[in-house]
């Protein structure tokens, strides 16, 4: 059978060279093409894809969050991060997620082929370009937790929907919660993180990869 792949990123370009790519094998399927973060949850909540491929750096919701949320939401898909950042915090918080692959995005067509083959008979698949540094990180048992690591998920979500720019009406639509309770858990955010006001929560979020700077 073949691969049902998902492609999120938010250039219709770099999509429609991996569909080309991708669709010119008889082992993949292209089920769907999304823009957004939160489409991408959607669809693979929706759809179940085998592989989610997918940049960090899209509108709505970036591809770490994503990837979380589509591994709580479907544990049979296989997120592949492909991005431009090699940068060992973003590896490091696209692997907490859940991803199975990271890819750079100057990565050969066929190395791409290959990981979504490998992550989907259960295996990892990392760049050569940052295998190593990801090596030395997971040997140091004894490194400090991040700071975004001491979050419990509804503390990430209302932190993500902050970075955004969301008001606490908006994150309280999303979230489902009532407007104070929103802003309680902003300003539990800020004591945790040790930042004096919203302005610096942002510049913390975008500090640490969680969104990308505008």
């Amino acid at each position: 059978m073949a691969i049902r792949v998902l492609l999120a990123d938010d250039h219709a370009l770099m999509r429609e060279g991996l569909r080309t790519l991708l669709s010119a094998e008889p082992d993949f399927a292209i089920v769907a093409e999304v823009g957004d973060g939160r489409e991408a949850v959607r669809r693979a909540a929706e759809l179940k894809p085998d592989v989610a491929l997918m940049d960090i750096s899209m509108p709505e919701m970036n591809g770490i969050e994503a990837a979380r949320i589509i591994r709580e939401k479907c544990p049979g898909t296989k997120v592949i991060i492909l991005s431009m950042h090699a940068s060992s915090e973003h590896v490091h918080r696209a692997l907490a997620a859940g991803a199975a692959g990271y890819l750079l995005k100057d990565t050969a067509g066929s190395e791409v082929m290959a990981a979504v083959r490998a992550v989907s008979a259960g295996r990892r698949y990392l760049d050569a370009a940052i295998a190593d540094s990801v090596r030395l990180r997971a040997a140091n048992a004894a490194a400090v937790r991040g700071p975004l690591e001491s979050l419990s998920s509804r503390e990430r979500q209302v932190l993500q929907l902050v970075a955004e720019g969301k008001s606490s009406m908006e994150i309280a639509r999303i979230v489902h919660l009532s407007p104070k309770t929103v802003e309680t858990y902003r300003s539990r955010l800020m004591k945790k993180l040790g930042v004096p006001d919203v302005a610096a929560l942002v510049k913390f979020a975008v500090r640490h990869g969680l969104t990308p700077p505008q």
